[in-house]
């Protein structure tokens, strides 16, 4: 099968899941046809599939994959020792583990082509990884508390695994436990990630979207965070920051100190994290 006739049949077959749907015309714009694609995986429950709609769903997202430019961790620079700060698509990156800001039901985003990193990873690894996910909830029993971390396979991703965080939801004034929450989130995927033996790990920007936790205070968090897990345990885990936006590159290179220069009050060229990260974590109150 060529692309075209791979998307067409997946379409086909998800329409006839969705009774309401087979009247749904299918456009002849392949542009259009992705998004038809992308919205019906996007709103389809986790459940059975046969085997050769997996086939044709892998050689598709295979095939999408190779379109990409694929970053490999290889190819970046540090900006510290095994820390690296890198602006792009996290679905498109070749390392250990991505992870995925996840919401608290951990099956992904339901709503059409939204664009959030938890509706691109699941969308881009396809449908196994909703699958996988709700089996792993199903034997939890419950919501998934903000906070801690689940592994799963990344399927058609080129990293090896996807690890899921559900961050804390900010609504009104930031609490100290907003933060002490967001730093378990960076926690719990390091730990686990060094438990399966991951080599790297790159991080989007947890609970900055729509769960409302204001940007630089997270970026903060996050890299106090890992740099406080390093040092602590001497794990020797490349970690990615990754970020989407400029505003949030900027952020994160101030605090990472890419530029070489030092944040204020250190005197020693170093970034002058214990201040910021106490304030991070809200252990002045004046700063929450």
């Amino acid at each position: 099968m060529k692309q075209e006739e791979r998307r067409r049949f997946l379409i086909e077959e998800l329409l006839r899941e969705r009774p309401s749907c087979r009247r749904q015309e299918i456009p002849e714009d392949a542009d259009r046809q992705k998004v038809l694609l992308r919205s019906l995986m996007n709103v389809r429950h986790p459940g059975a599939v046969s085997q050769e709609f997996l086939e044709v769903q892998d050689a598709y997202l295979q095939g999408e994959l190779e379109a990409k430019k694929i970053t490999r961790l290889s190819e970046l620079s540090p900006v510290q020792e095994g820390i690296y700060l890198w602006r792009g698509d996290i679905t498109a990156l070749e390392c250990g583990a991505i992870v995925n800001a996840a919401n608290s039901g951990m099956t992904g985003c339901y709503q059409p082509c939204h664009n959030c990193i938890d509706n691109c990873i699941h969308t881009y690894a396809g449908v196994q990884l909703r699958l996988k996910c709700a089996r792993i909830m199903e034997q939890q029993g419950h919501e998934e508390p903000a906070g801690q971390a689940k592994i799963t396979p990344a399927y058609n991703l080129p990293c090896n695994y996807v690890i899921h965080t559900v961050g804390p939801i900010v609504e009104g004034e930031l609490t100290r436990q907003h933060c002490e929450r967001l730093k378990s989130c960076y926690r719990s995927c390091l730990e686990l990630a060094d438990e399966n033996g991951v080599g790297s790990i790159a991080f989007c920007c947890i609970s900055t979207g729509v769960f409302m936790f204001p940007g630089e205070k997270a970026a903060e968090i996050a890299v106090g965070t890992v740099q406080e897990y390093r040092a602590e345990t001497g794990s020797k885990i490349e970690v990615v920051f990754n970020v989407f936006k400029e505003q949030d590159e900027r952020i994160y290179r101030k605090l990472l100190c890419a530029d070489g220069t030092a944040e204020t009050g250190t005197g020693g060229g170093g970034c002058g994290l214990g201040r910021r990260w106490r304030r991070a974590v809200g252990l002045r109150r004046t700063y929450l």
